[in-house]
């Protein structure tokens, strides 16, 4: 029956994968791949000659890092921040890697769907520009985070309390859910469309009806498929940028009080 195939499926069946092998599934296997994929791209690259023109996995891979460097590193940290570029190189080569498997077929699941990875590289960044702000301004990081310079006396405190919970509580907060909420949301539309499009194909009564209209949600799948690309590209780029501004601010301080 039409009633019985349109039923969606429990949101617990889209969200969990049965273990490939016990406390490993689709996910775990996701993140794996993306981190070999990853390396394996810049092994293949270091190989290439360098004399030559760059082709295959070097040129991709000087994309990648030219991309970075002038998209992220420059616009947030500077000439003095090129040091930072393995990193964000890395958290945006990983996260776009983990995102992608979302339209692939077998996967179709973006390992940053779950918290588990997107809270994991929120509290490295947390850690990383935390231990920044530390090393360039010692214990006025945290002072300066409390008691705001530049700020009136009176608005000290309350200004100190909305800096030190949004700077130590709510950012890494903040950098997980906006990373797994948009890449949770397009699963769960592309799984929506799949399952009307296959409903109406498989329909047993009124096809000459339901095998029309199939089309519509059918060319809405194909676009979210390829809307999907861009947002695994964008929530990538968005999480690595945000972690180089957060970095940059631990770096410059808040400025000195007069």
């Amino acid at each position: 029956m039409l009633a019985e195939s349109l039923v969606f499926p429990p949101i617990n069946e889209l969200l969990r994968w049965q273990d490939i092998f016990p406390s490993f599934n689709k996910i775990a296997l996701i993140a794996c791949l993306a981190s070999l994929l990853g390396i394996g791209l810049f092994l293949l690259a270091s190989r290439a000659d360098p004399k030559l023109a760059p082709t295959g996995p070097r040129n991709l891979a000087e994309q990648a890092i030219e991309f970075v460097e002038e998209g992220i590193v420059m616009q947030t940290l500077g000439k003095d921040g090129l040091k930072w570029t393995p990193f964000l190189l890395s958290l945006f080569i990983f996260i776009f890697l983990c995102n992608i498997p979302g339209i692939l077929p077998f996967f179709q699941m973006p390992a940053t769907a779950r918290i588990a990875i997107p809270l994991t590289l929120s509290l490295l960044v947390w850690v990383i520009y935390i231990f920044v702000g530390l090393k360039h301004q010692g214990a006025a990081y945290f002072g300066h985070l409390l008691w705001p310079p530049g700020v009136p006396v009176a608005l000290k405190p309350l200004v100190g309390a909305i800096e030190f919970i949004s700077t130590i509580i709510v950012t890494p907060f903040s950098l997980t859910v906006r990373l797994m909420a948009n890449m949770l949301a397009g699963h769960i539309l592309l799984v929506t469309f799949a399952l009307l499009t296959h409903s109406l194909v498989s329909a047993e009564t009124n096809q000459f009806l339901f095998i029309p209209a199939s089309i519509l949600p059918f060319f809405m799948l194909v676009f979210l498929t390829a809307f999907e690309i861009l947002v695994a590209f964008l929530q990538a780029y968005i999480f690595a940028i945000l972690a180089a501004v957060y970095i940059s601010n631990s770096v410059a301080g808040h400025g000195d009080e007069h």
